[in-house]
Parts: C-alpha cells; structure tokens; sequence
C-alpha cells in the first residue's frame, strides 16, 4: 500500500487548502489560532521542565527537543492554526490562486491567536507552581531562556528564525506527504527535534518563552535563585522587559521565519511544482497527438 504522496501532490494540497484557511470566518480563525499557540507553548513547556536542570548545552536542548514536537503534532492532527507554519500560503500567492492581501489578513489574525494563546499558558504555568521545580530553578531557568533570546543581535535573531522556520515548514510538508498518522507524527518528530536540539529561533514559541521569563522576573525568589545560579548581574537581568521582547527578539525572529518559511522553501517548492506540472502537461499534449 502507498503511504506516501508525491511532493508535487503535497504542494498543491497545500495550495488548495489555503482557500479555506482564507474563507474561515474571524472567530473560527482566531480560536485554531489560539489553541495552535497554546499547543506550541505547552510544548515549550515541558520542554524547560525537562531540560533546566541539565548542564551540558547539548544534552538540555537534546531533551527539551524530545518533548518540544508533540506541539506541532497537536496542531496538525486538530487542524489548528500556526503562523510559522502558515507561512507557506505565500504558495498561494506565488501560483496567483490568492491574493497577497487575503494571506497577509489571515496572517496576522493567526499571529495575534498564537500570542493570546501561548501567553495564556505561560501564566497558566506560573500560577500552576510549576516554576517551584527544583526549588525554584525552573523559574531562574525560564529567566536564563528569555534573557538569551533578548540578547541576541538583529542578524543572530534574524538568521536563526529563517533557519528555524525552513525546518518547520519542511516537518509540515513531509506530515502532508504521509498518508497515514504513525507517518505524520514520525516526520513531525524528527524534524522539529532537529530544530529544537539546534537552538534555532521559533516566533510562537518564544511567545511561552519570554513571557515566562518575564512573569518569573517579577518574583523574588527567582530572581535571587537566577542571580547565584547563573552569576547574572542586576543590569544583565534589566534588559529583559517587553521593549527587548518585541523589538530585539519577536520582530526579527518573526521576519526571519517569514523569509525561511516563505521565500527558502516556499518558493523552491513551488518553482519544483511548476516545473513538473509543465513536463506532465507537454507529455500529455505528445501522447494526444500521437
């Protein structure tokens, strides 16, 4: 039995596809948009669990990577909304089948959804006493996470959020090639585990994130625990606040993974796809002739 579909067939179910994404009434959009961020988030989630008190680099983003992709697998099993993700509707665009505008309005819309719902859990979160594990670390930890990420530079920002969303929109793609569950949730594992061991930079995720990090800042105790655990200073821990939130982490990450979603893989696939549908449609013409 076949249980595999062919990429140029995965693209144009892809296409095809947005056109309902597109004619979803707001509310029905902006709920899938804010059940994929919380799905997202609940990934992050468990992910710093798993991985805040282990020391060597490597081995915490290797275990955080473990549990992080049951996220996506959610979303894509539920059919809910995620904006790295739905970055491929630039497909659409590219094939003349919508509109810029149509898909930039999804966009955004789906943008907003996942911020709601990925802040949602990160305060769900804190007032779950989660951030109490090891005695407060995993608070102190989430306070490491997000100051890392407000930290970095545009182009570090930037660069890692393209990488990030090629792999994304790749684990996608291969999940629409399987026809079956058991083969969408192995192309979904392993290739967002890639990404997540690679410590590349996701928007919606950095939404749980940094706002975990932020609302972990503002306890004491915390804060105290990231101070001699990670030998952080005061000035140090005063650059994590919504200014470096937004400005030096979301808005280049968020470009980053348009650019990788829908210019580094986007268009080569539809380059790809085009290119085979001319040779299918040439065959076609010979053999009626002959």
């Amino acid at each position: 039995m076949d249980l595999l579909k062919s990429a140029d067939q995965v693209v144009e179910d892809y296409i095809s596809a947005c056109d309902g994404k597109i004619k979803l009434s707001f509310s029905k959009l902006l709920v899938k948009a804010v059940l994929a961020g919380a799905m997202i988030a609940f990934g992050a989630s468990a992910g710093n669990v798993a991985s805040h008190a282990v020391l060597n680099v490597g081995l915490s983003r290797l275990a955080s990577a473990v549990v992080f992709p049951v996220g996506l697998m959610m979303i894509v099993l539920t059919g809910c909304e995620l904006f790295t993700g739905d970055c491929l509707m630039a497909m659409s665009w590219m094939t003349k089948k919508q509109s810029l505008a149509n898909i930039i309005r999804v966009l955004i819309l789906v943008f907003a959804g996942n911020l709601i719902g990925a802040s949602l859990v990160a305060f769900g979160a804190s007032l779950s006493g989660q951030f109490d594990y090891s005695s407060g670390l995993l608070g102190a930890y989430s306070i490491k996470v997000a100051l890392g990420k407000v930290n970095l530079s545009f182009s570090q920002a930037l660069i890692s959020g393209i990488l990030c969303n090629i792999l994304v929109c790749a684990a996608i793609i291969l999940a629409g090639a399987a026809k079956d569950v058991t083969g969408k949730l192995i192309a979904i594992f392993f290739v967002i585990m890639l990404f997540v061991t690679e410590g590349f930079e996701h928007c919606v995720a950095n939404m749980y994130y940094i706002t975990s990090g932020l609302i972990a800042s503002h306890n004491p105790h915390y804060l105290q625990t990231a101070l001699e655990h990670y030998g952080f200073t005061m000035e140090k821990l005063q650059t994590l606040n919504l200014k470096t939130y937004f400005i030096n982490n979301l808005f280049p990450v968020t470009l980053g993974n348009i650019i990788g979603g829908a210019l580094c893989l986007g268009f080569p696939l539809v380059y790809l796809n085009l290119s085979n549908q001319k040779k299918k449609l040439n065959n076609n013409s010979v053999m009626e002739v002959a």
